[in-house]
């Protein structure tokens, strides 16, 4: 018998929480900065992006998807990258 292991997984099952979002319908610059973008600016930028995800009802399975992956821009599941990065690095410690 063939093997189906090496199948990817089904497609829509596994992106159906983005359906979900509270950001669906948002402004995607809300959640990712402009490469000059600092200090203030970009603080306000992110902890609007953040509000969203407070009250976001797949919070969860975004950040998860954002530490599975690596995501490296942007604010996913109410973290920026600095945040997501720790939490791996202390998933790797642990």
């Amino acid at each position: 018998m063939a093997s189906i292991a090496r199948l990817p997984m089904p497609i829509q099952e596994t992106w159906d929480w983005q359906y979900e979002g509270a950001c669906r319908e948002t402004n995607p610059e809300t959640f990712f900065s402009p490469d000059s973008e600092r200090g203030p600016r970009r603080r306000r930028r992110e902890a609007a992006a953040k509000a969203l995800c407070a009250v976001c009802p797949v919070r969860q399975a975004c950040l998860e998807h954002a530490l599975a992956v690596r995501e490296p821009y942007g604010v996913w599941g109410g973290l920026n990258i600095n945040e997501r990065e720790m939490i791996i690095a202390d998933r790797k410690a642990g």
